[in-house]
């Protein structure tokens, strides 16, 4: 009798796939339920139940659809004639069919059973206590061979492990956890009691290190292609006799590498990488650095002059608005930071750096003209804004005295508005009317 029909497999399977699409362990946890399930198809024993199912793939997938689960669990049945066949008495097969059909993991058989004849359950229960420790043995071992890897043999011996730990626990019927085997325990000194919490546990470790095992060995894979593809690229490099070729190699040379640099961080393959790919860093800037930087350093130059023209533009035609001298200092910073990637070691350096200290002189010179534009439409709002409050004295009639020290105040504002801003005119005009004002007093 199969564990898993194909019918309840069905229904599984679309779940899988459904929740593969939203979880975050997406197609990872797929391959490790599905492996699962399919393992179940082809074992022997009393066909899963809800209860089992639920442990079988909600390590990977916590929200697999319950309702999934008891649908299945309620097809998960042999079909027509089988189903009757598979009850016919055992009593036809002798003593031995007796034990056999007594020993199958079924509650109602083996309750009765335990009561009246225990020792005809002593063949399962061996088997139960073997598959538990051989399960939390095979557990263990393989915990310390993955989380504690220092080599790509200690993964693959590990991925072993988990494999007959899986068996192991498969091979254990989750009902018995609630049928403990005293009397098997009195007869033979066993002082194991394996509980659900601990049964859950070790499915929960051995998926999440069936994943861990998973990860590891695509980044043994991406490892091998990378140092493939770095051996290939340099002796590429070395017999190319054509500019073409050459940047051909290179290309590939780089492919490499970054292959190497996208090992990801917490497996062993990049323990392994990191020092080939410093190797492998040195080795491409000592060939094929220099030729690059130099190329590199003229694109940078060329940037830089293309934002240092049109910083050059933008300021023609003044006066400009505040706003605008902004976006001419923008534009020279960013020449400048273009410049200042050329690093000390490439040839272009020197050039750079002359480069730089013209525009920042021209820089400082835009930061002035900003101040100037800033400080003249304070002083000019000033100016006016004291401008009106004098109209006001004049209308009360204030005293001479008073007329004269608000008309100076508004004359030394106007005044503080510089050539070449925004409102110079403005200012200009307002300023000969304060001094014609001042002289009339």
């Amino acid at each position: 009798m199969s564990r898993l029909y194909n019918r309840a497999y069905k229904l599984l399977e679309v779940e899988v796939n459904k929740c593969a699409k939203e979880d975050l362990v997406g197609e990872v946890g797929k391959k490790i339920v599905m492996k699962r399930l399919d393992k179940l198809r082809f074992q022997s024993g009393e066909p899963l139940k809800s209860e089992e199912l639920s442990y079988t793939v909600k390590d990977q997938f916590p929200n697999f659809s319950d309702t999934v689960i008891q649908k299945a669990a309620k097809v998960n049945k042999p079909s027509g004639m089988l189903s009757k066949i598979a009850w016919i008495p055992a009593a036809l097969l002798g003593m031995a069919g007796i034990v056999w059909v007594a020993n199958l993991p079924y509650p109602m058989i083996r309750k009765p059973v335990s009561r009246i004849a225990p020792i005809i359950l002593l063949p399962s229960y061996i088997n139960m206590n073997y598959n538990y420790r051989e399960a939390i043995a095979n557990v263990e071992q393989a915990d310390q061979l993955i989380n504690k890897a220092t080599s790509s043999a200690d993964i693959n011996f590990g991925a072993e492990k988990v494999a007959l730990a899986q068996k192991h626990l498969d091979d254990l019927p989750v009902w018995f956890l609630g049928y403990y085997p005293e009397r098997y325990c009195t007869f033979f000194n066993c002082s194991w009691k394996f509980t659900l919490d601990e049964f859950e546990t070790a499915r929960k470790q051995v998926g999440r290190m069936e994943a861990k095992v998973f990860q590891e060995k695509n980044a043994q894979t991406l490892l091998k292609e990378a140092e493939q593809a770095i051996a290939s690229a340099k002796q590429q490099y070395l017999a190319a006799t054509t500019s073409t070729e050459k940047q051909q190699a290179i290309a590939n040379w780089q492919t490499g590498i970054d292959k190497l640099a996208q090992i990801p961080p917490t497996t062993v393959a990049k323990k392994i990488a990191k020092p080939q790919l410093a190797a492998a860093q040195r080795d491409f800037q000592t060939e094929v650095g220099l030729a690059n930087g130099n190329k590199l350093s003229f694109t940078f130059i060329e940037v830089a002059k293309k934002f240092g023209l049109q910083a050059a533009e933008a300021a023609q035609n003044g006066p400009h608005s505040e706003q605008r001298w902004q976006v001419i200092v923008g534009l020279w910073e960013q020449a400048i930071e273009q410049l200042q990637k050329i690093s000390a070691n490439n040839p272009s350096y020197l050039a750079a750096q002359s480069k730089i200290a013209e525009y920042q002189l021209k820089l400082a010179n835009v930061k002035m003209q900003l101040q100037a534009e800033r400080d003249s439409v304070i002083a000019f709002k000033r100016g006016k804004d004291l401008l009106a409050d004098w109209e006001k004295y004049v209308v009360d009639n204030s005293e001479r005295g008073l007329l004269a020290s608000k008309l100076q105040e508004i004359i030394n504002n106007l005044e503080n508005v510089k050539p070449g801003t925004t409102y110079y005119q403005d200012a200009q005009e307002l300023l000969k009317f304060a001094q014609n004002k001042q002289k009339n007093l």
